[in-house]
């Protein structure tokens, strides 16, 4: 890797993904509104606190948000600083290969030069600034040569619902350069989420690490593997920067990206490319995936309920409880007698569900979909 002149912070971008339905969170959770947007745990969106978080570092011109149609209004509501055109909204969801691709294209539009991060709209990271100076090492790093830089997570527990990477040895700063505040380590091999005893190996070994599915290259360096692995999608990359360029790019949008290749940006680019890095994620993490995750962020009575709302209970435990409602319009939910269960309030739903079954709750929302007079649910 070579140790040539950092990239100035004009020169580095930020597209955040945020298209996602987040149907795992009904019924808080909508189609317009989805996990990212809605205000879970504290005064602020989940896609405002990844904004907040990356400020530090790049200028708000230089934020992309990748949506979709129906998300598209509340994102700009959300953040009315950020240039309308920084919102960019896909004609239809292609998975993560293709927004990436999408972004590259309109970030290289603006700079053949850039170095971009590609982020998620909906974690939470409680210590920002651990997680900016991992983020400011790995742009520097991805800055001096052709690697493709990902962060990941120390695990602290045998997580069966996250991809993990395995890593190899640790790796030097480049020549010239300072060593960094962030330990980088080669990448392996990706592995698909495990079985609960492999998962307890790759925990034991300290040689692995959560795939938080946070990325950071060059616009070259991007675009090379695209060539390399995925020349359609690196042909599509080419029309749309020169589109972006031209102004022309949302006519070229609806004609083209229904047609595009369905995959993840992982199974496209990440598992084949042999210049992956892996950057050591030592800040506290957490991918929100359904409800019962809530209970790692809220407080926990003596009986291990975990409740945001005005709550009482006779001989209720391990529960969580939520109310959506605004605060003059909350009245108590009341609970007797049960365990390990889910309890959501909104203005205009209610839903119980045993925390064993939390994963169907996307059935459920496919369920009202189907249905006439509830698909307003949706």
């Amino acid at each position: 890797m070579s140790a040539k002149a950092k990239t100035s912070d004009s020169n580095r971008f930020v597209i955040i993904m945020a298209g996602g339905r987040g149907e795992r969170f009904w019924p808080v959770s909508r189609e317009k509104t989805p996990k990212q947007l809605i205000k879970l745990l504290g005064d602020r969106s989940f896609l405002q606190q990844a904004v907040d978080r990356v400020l530090p570092l790049v200028p708000l011109a230089n934020i992309l948000i990748i949506t979709n149609e129906a998300q598209a209004a509340e994102v700009r509501r959300q953040l009315p600083k950020l240039p309308k055109a920084n919102v960019v909204a896909e004609p239809v969801g292609r998975d993560t290969c293709a927004a990436v691709t999408l972004g590259a294209a309109i970030v290289g539009a603006r700079s053949v030069n850039a170095v971009m991060a590609v982020l998620p709209a909906d974690h939470v990271i409680p210590d920002a600034k651990k997680f900016q100076q991992v983020l400011a090492d790995a742009f520097d790093l991805a800055s001096r040569g052709q690697v493709i830089v990902t962060i990941g997570i120390k695990p602290t527990e045998p997580a069966t619902g996250y991809g993990y990477i395995h890593t190899g040895a640790e790796l030097p700063p480049p020549s010239g350069v300072k060593k960094y505040k962030t330990t980088f380590f080669k990448a392996e091999r990706f592995v698909e989420k495990p079985y609960f005893d492999k998962a307890v190996e790759y925990l034991n070994s300290g040689q692995y690490r959560w795939n938080a599915g946070m990325f950071i290259w060059s616009f070259v360096t991007v675009t090379n593997g695209l060539e390399k692995h995925q020349p359609e999608m690196a042909a599509a990359c080419h029309r749309w920067f020169t589109a972006a360029t031209k102004g022309k790019l949302d006519k070229v949008l609806a004609k083209e990206y229904p047609d595009i290749k369905r995959i993840s940006i992982d199974f496209a680019l990440l598992e084949h490319a042999h210049n992956v890095v892996v950057a050591d994620g030592s800040f506290e993490w957490d991918d929100l995936g359904a409800w019962p995750a809530l209970a790692r962020h809220v407080k926990a009575d003596a009986e291990g309920n975990c409740a945001v709302a005005d709550f009482i209970h006779v001989d209720a435990a391990r529960n969580i409880v939520y109310d959506a409602r605004s605060k003059d319009r909350r009245t108590p939910i009341c609970l007797v007698g049960l365990k390990d269960c889910i309890v959501v309030q909104t203005d205009d739903a209610t839903m119980v569900a045993h925390k064993g079954g939390a994963q169907k709750i996307k059935e459920l929302v496919k369920r009202l979909a189907e249905d006439a007079k509830l698909k307003k649910l949706v």
